[in-house]
C-alpha cells in the first residue's frame, strides 16, 4: 500500500485527491496546521479513511517531522494562499506560504529522503499577461500578481531541485479549476451561490467585477487525476491542464442563469470596486503534452461545471434551517 502525504488536504483540491488515492488503495495522510482554525467540511466524509498529521508549511521542522513519521512515498504540496485578491491585501503572507513554503517542503525531502515523489502545484496565474495564446510549457511567465509571483517561485525551485539533486519533483501548471467545494470567495463559487439565493428568492442581485476576464474552466475532481498521473511517470516534468477552452466570466454568469431559467441581464451588476490592480485577460491552456504523455482528459464540460455548482447550491441552501 503506498502513503502520500496531502499539504492543504481540507482544500477543494486535496480533498478530491483524498478520493482519487483512497479509490487507488493509497494510505492517505494529510497535513494540518497545529490548533488549525481550518474547516473540515470537505473530508468530514472521509477522516475515518485517512490520517491527519500535524505541520505547516511555515515550519521547516515541523515538515521534517511529519515525513519521518509517515515516511510517504508521494507528496502531494497543495497547501497555499490560493485567493488571489487576498495576495493583494497579504502579500508578504503569500510569499511566505506559496514561495517560501515550497522551499521548506523540498528542502525537507532532499534531507529526509529523496526518493519520495513530489507534486508542486502550479498555477496558470504565472503567465499572467500572457505572451502568446494558448500557453503552454514552455510560455514565458508574466505573472501580475503577488500570488503569481510567489507560485513562479516555487515552480523554478521545483526545477532547480530536480535538476540540482535529482529528486523526482514535477509541476502541474493548472489553470482555474472549480467544484462545489470552491471557497464562496472565489467568482465561479459566489456566482453559483448567488444564483441559488436568487432561484430560491433570498436575494435579487450579483455583483461582479470584469466580466470580460477570460478563463480555461474545468472541474476539480477531473485535475487531480492529473496530479496523480504526473507522479506514475518514468521521470519527473511539467505538464500543463486545462481544457483548451476559454470562457469570460459574463458567459459562466449566464450558463449558470439559464440553468434556473433566468436572464442573467436582469440581474449581473458590474462593480468597480471588484477589480483587479492589475487584471489577468485570456487564460487558455494548450494541454497537448498531458494528454499525449499521461493520457489526461477532461470529462466535465464547462456547462455541466455551472450546472454541477449551482445545482449543489441549491440544495445546500434548501438544507438549511429556515430561520
Amino acid at each position: 500500500m503506498p502513503t502520500a502525504l496531502i499539504t492543504g488536504v481540507t482544500g477543494q483540491d486535496g480533498s478530491y485527491l483524498a478520493e482519487l488515492l483512497l479509490a487507488k488503495g493509497y494510505r492517505v495522510v494529510g497535513m494540518v496546521r497545529r490548533s488549525s482554525t481550518e474547516k473540515f467540511d470537505r473530508i468530514n466524509h472521509l477522516m475515518d479513511r485517512i490520517e491527519l498529521v500535524e505541520g505547516d508549511v511555515l515550519d521547516q521542522l515541523s515538515i521534517i517531522d511529519a515525513l519521518e513519521k509517515i515516511k510517504p512515498d508521494e507528496v502531494y504540496n497543495l497547501a497555499a494562499q490560493s485567493f488571489v485578491p487576498r495576495s493583494w491585501a497579504e502579500p508578504t503572507l503569500t510569499g511566505e506560504i506559496d514561495a517560501l513554503g515550497v522551499t521548506r517542503m523540498l528542502e525537507a525531502i532532499r534531507h529526509v529522503n529523496r526518493k519520495i515523489k513530489y507534486y508542486q502545484a502550479s498555477s496558470s496565474e504565472m503567465f499572467g499577461k500572457v505572451r502568446e495564446v494558448p500557453q503552454t510549457e514552455l510560455t514565458p511567465f508574466y505573472p501580475r500578481s503577488p500570488y503569481g509571483v510567489a507560485k513562479v517561485y516555487g515552480h523554478y525551485l521545483t526545477v532547480n531541485y530536480r535538476e540540482s539533486y535529482g529528486l523526482f519533483a514535477c509541476s502541474g501548471i493548472l489553470f482555474n479549476h472549480e467544484s462545489p467545494r470552491r471557497g464562496l470567495e472565489f467568482v465561479t463559487r459566489k456566482i453559483s451561490h448567488t444564483v441559488a439565493r436568487i432561484a430560491l428568492g433570498q436575494t435579487k442581485e450579483l455583483r461582479l467585477g470584469n466580466l470580460d476576464a477570460a478563463r480555461d474552466w474545468g472541474f476539480a475532481g477531473d485535475y487531480v487525476e492529473a496530479m496523480w498521473l504526473m507522479l506514475q511517470q518514468p521521470a519527473a516534468e511539467d505538464y500543463v491542464i486545462g481544457t483548451g477552452e476559454a470562457h469570460t466570466v459574463r458567459e459562466f454568469a449566464e450558463a449558470a442563469f439559464r440553468h434556473v431559467n433566468l436572464d442573467w441581464q436582469q440581474f449581473v451588476k458590474t462593480d468597480p470596486r471588484l477589480l483587479r490592480p492589475a487584471e489577468v485577460e485570456h487564460l487558455i491552456a494548450n494541454p497537448s503534452k498531458a494528454q499525449s504523455q499521461l493520457g489526461w482528459q477532461p470529462r466535465v464540460s464547462f456547462r455541466q461545471l455551472a450546472q454541477m455548482m449551482v445545482d449543489a447550491d441549491i440544495k445546500l441552501m434548501q438544507a438549511l434551517p429556515s430561520r
